[in-house]
């Protein structure tokens, strides 16, 4: 499950959010914090603002800074946030936090507080040495690492919280977290039914909103859910028509190749047939070149998996 672009919207459309995340310290209680609705009618009072820069001479994207309204250095009470979304282990993870941070500081030299947020699916993955160096052990002193398995354990969530626990909840807790986040905030159902896609990619919509506890005829009442449903419609009949094209030109590309290579066995032929429409194309287009099957086979060899 890809839940990078998932997260980034989120943050996007609400970079508070980042305020309950921060250690006590520094973020103020989850009473004090007023967090906007998502979308276009999110109010303009917002104590932060987010971005994903890219770092210069390092080829790797922050994957986001929020900063705080009131001065882009930042306070002691309202750092500069660089959020990272970590989920999956990377022995190499921990020492490039490190450089990345130093070099977004070199770039930034007017920020005087600022704060690191790593956001990991649980404690288990594997982000760098069991005991690393020195002045990476003092690094990593500063840096609020935050399991989402345990988010998930706490009681009584803010929903924007809740919503964040929706890539690693169970499925059988997901009906119940759903509806405790859609009757507390039920502007966050924009939020909500992606994150279920990405879960659930093989499940209809229809699937997915009984995975979620979500009545279809209350959902079919909401702007936001009336949109998802139109655009997985939209989408449903572009795979339909894509998938149509690409047996199409499966058929002509197998005749071309039993004539030019001979015939073709079974196991070679379902290879074919599942290849994507950019795939038959490139072979259509390279087949006038072979002088038989071996060329075939060394095209499926550099071209599949």
């Amino acid at each position: 499950m890809k839940t990078d672009h998932w997260f980034y919207s989120l943050f996007q459309s609400a970079p508070d959010l980042i305020t309950l995340l921060l250690p006590a310290a520094g973020a103020p209680s989850q009473a004090e914090v007023s967090v906007p609705s998502l979308g276009p009618d999110a109010p303009g009072d917002l104590l932060y603002r987010f971005e994903a820069p890219e770092l210069k001479a390092v080829n790797h994207r922050l994957d986001g800074v929020l900063w705080p309204r009131q001065g882009d250095g930042g306070t002691a009470e309202r750092p500069v946030v660089l959020l990272e979304v970590q989920m999956q282990s990377d022995q190499g993870f921990q020492h490039r936090l490190a450089a990345q941070t130093f070099r977004f500081l070199q770039q930034h030299p007017e920020v005087e507080h600022v704060a690191m947020v790593v956001l990991t699916p649980h404690n288990r993955l594997r982000l760098g040495p069991a005991r690393p160096p020195q002045p990476l052990a003092l690094f990593l002193q500063q840096v609020h690492t935050l399991s989402l398995e345990e988010l998930g354990q706490q009681p009584d969530l803010d929903p924007l919280l809740n919503l964040l626990t929706l890539p690693v909840r169970p499925e059988a807790e997901l009906g119940t977290s759903t509806q405790q986040i859609l009757e507390r905030r039920p502007d966050l159902l924009s939020a909500v039914l992606p994150m279920l896609v990405e879960r659930f990619p093989q499940l209809t919509r229809e699937e997915i909103m009984v995975i979620a506890g979500i009545p279809s005829k209350e959902l079919r009442h909401t702007r936001a859910a009336q949109q998802w449903i139109e655009e997985g419609r939209q989408e449903g009949e572009a795979r339909g028509e894509a998938r149509g094209r690409a047996q199409e030109a499966a058929t002509v590309t197998l005749r071309q190749l039993n004539r030019r290579c001979g015939p073709l066995n079974e196991a070679t032929s379902t290879l074919i047939r599942a290849l994507e429409l950019e795939q038959l194309e490139a072979l259509a287009e390279a087949l006038l070149d072979f002088s038989g099957p071996a060329d075939l086979a060394t095209w499926l060899a550099e071209h599949t998996v």
